[in-house]
């Protein structure tokens, strides 16, 4: 009997997992507040080269002709942000008169920003544009290499420590981290502590899905994998609202940081994985959780029935051929296993490349950042009711293959849509996002249900680093379109096919008990080969007999 069936006996999806599921995915939708924080704390606000200050300004009532005659305007006709005229050119002041041949500098003297809609951003309060335009890029990178450091790390130390500590951590670590970032005086210090950042992002994600996982019984798994993806389409709308309301950058870094101070604070109640315990010989611990969770969902009589040995008569077929360590290797060292990892390290690579490509630059779009902020998260939710209900009904493989293919499809296809056109670029782009965002989310639940117990904290940090690898590389696709402009869309959406196609070699997990050990998860792909081999011999027989009965008729 599996361990899924003792958590259908105490309750099923009772009250504890409930509140339990609701409790961890409060943070991750405030997550989803710092891994696009940066499309605010970071834009790029208009800006053009300050006045030459050794000149007096002659037109002190006209500031509009004061730049006039020290910026040259582009081709647009807008001043151009990163040079000046060396000398004023007062001839510029009359009517239906041009320059030609003037000499430009750069701006010696900084710069003046447009402070119209963001009040300040790491961008004016460091100057980081036109030739320190590249370190805002960099930000954003070492963020997302602190949360590759973060899902090898904490991916290992959750199998080995537990789910919980490392979750605790994590919240404390990006609580002072976050606020700290708040205050700093240095761009140096800014991108170390973002690095902190980073690492908690993967920190938190991972164990509070396996946490949800592990506690929920098999008919509950698919919704609160799904939930999981809502949080984090909640958060992008919070994110919308707060930096609406909270222009300044430090103030809406302070703001999305503090939470998590409460979430660290409450986050010692939350019980540790009996799954893990169990593994991990703690059964006393394992049994007083299992006995909590009984009395909360109304089963306590149950609960105190429940002995070590009721226990191990649900779990010990699963136990008996567990390692007492594991390491990475472990997760290629077996064919069925290695077969998983290969197919999910193209799957979480593209899949992250292609969703970061998309949804990390949403000033390229020309319209109001706040507005495309929105509809980036909008999108996620019809899109995850399909996949929500494609997942229950259809499978977990169709609907991560489908999504993927169509995410891909849409962003290759508006390569023909004009730029002039850009509501439907935004809207296309969008659909094409929020196809990427559903599938992220199913092959979350899909790693974590592949995986089984006793290396799955380990693989889905593993396979998680590859999509950290992916977000890393989206900016250097991006930066191929200087090269030619049809080179993004054509990278993002042909390796997001790629991963469609890859997912069709995983198996499917519906409606499927959980599996414990690496033994085990080869007694069952072994199981269904041997399944599927008599299948096809009966198949085969029963050709080889109709077509010899076909030949009789014809003698």
């Amino acid at each position: 009997m599996a361990f899924t069936d003792l958590l259908d006996a105490l309750g099923g999806v009772g009250r504890f997992q409930l509140i339990y599921t609701a409790l961890l995915l409060l943070p991750c939708s405030l997550l989803a507040c710092h891994n696009f924080l940066q499309n605010f704390t970071a834009a790029v606000p208009r800006h053009h080269c300050q006045g030459p200050a050794n000149h007096t300004v002659a037109v002190t009532d006209n500031s509009g002709a004061w730049l006039r005659a020290t910026v040259p305007l582009d081709r647009l006709g807008d001043p151009e942000p990163c040079r000046r005229f060396t000398e004023p050119q007062w001839a510029l002041l009359s009517p239906n008169t041009s320059v030609q041949g003037a000499a430009t500098e750069g701006c010696r003297d900084g710069w003046v920003y447009d402070r119209s809609v963001f009040p300040s951003t790491i961008v004016m309060e460091w100057d980081l544009v036109c030739e320190a335009r590249a370190l805002r890029d960099l930000a954003q990178s070492i963020y997302m290499a602190g949360v590759l450091v973060g899902a090898a790390m904490f991916g290992t130390l959750a199998d080995r420590l537990g789910r919980k500590g490392p979750l605790v951590w994590s919240y404390l670590q990006l609580a002072v981290s976050g606020a700290a970032t708040a205050y700093v005086s240095s761009f140096s210090a800014y991108c170390v502590f973002r690095f902190l950042m980073g690492m908690t992002f993967s920190g938190i994600i991972l164990n509070s899905l396996s946490l949800v996982v592990e506690w929920m019984p098999t008919r509950g798994r698919t919704v609160a994998g799904v939930l999981l993806g809502y949080s984090f389409t909640l958060g992008q709308l919070i994110l919308a609202g707060v930096a609406y309301l909270i222009r300044p950058w430090r103030w809406l870094q302070f703001a999305v940081s503090v939470p998590f101070l409460v979430f660290f604070l409450y986050s010692w109640w939350l019980p540790e994985s009996s799954r893990w315990l169990l593994l991990h010989g703690k059964s006393q611990l394992a049994m007083q959780n299992l006995r909590k969770v009984a009395a909360m969902n109304g089963r306590k009589e149950e609960g105190e029935r429940l002995t070590k040995e009721v226990v191990s008569s649900y779990i010990q077929s699963e136990f008996t051929s567990i390692r007492t360590s594991n390491s990475v290797l472990d997760l290629f060292r077996t064919p069925a296993i290695r077969k998983v990892t290969c197919c999910l390290m193209v799957v979480w690579f593209s899949n992250s490349m292609a969703y970061y490509g998309l949804a990390m630059d949403l000033q390229k779009f020309g319209l109001s950042v706040y507005l495309v902020q929105v509809l980036f998260g909008v999108i996620d939710i019809p899109a995850m009711l399909v996949a929500t209900t494609t997942m229950i009904y259809v499978g977990r493989q169709a609907t991560v293959a489908s999504f993927l293919v169509v995410a891909g499809l849409m962003v290759i296809a508006n390569m023909f849509v004009p730029e002039d056109m850009q509501a439907l670029r935004t809207a296309q782009a969008a659909l094409g996002k929020g196809c990427l965002a559903s599938s992220f989310i199913c092959v979350y639940l899909f790693t974590g249900e592949l995986y089984p117990t006793e290396i799955r904290q380990m693989g889905m940090g593993f396979t998680s680093v590859n999509a950290r690898l992916g977000g890393l590389a989206a900016p250097l696709v991006t930066m191929l379109g200087e090269f030619g402009p049809v080179l993004p869309p054509v990278g993002f959406g042909a390796t997001s096919i790629l991963a469609g196609l890859a997912v069709c070699f995983l198996a499917e997990t519906r409606n499927m008990p959980l599996v414990e050990t690496i033994e085990a998860m080869e007694r069952r792909v072994k199981a269904g080969l041997s399944r599927k081999d008599a299948e096809q011999k009966s198949e085969d027989i029963s050709l080889q007999q109709l077509g010899a009965s076909a030949l009789k008729e014809t003698i």
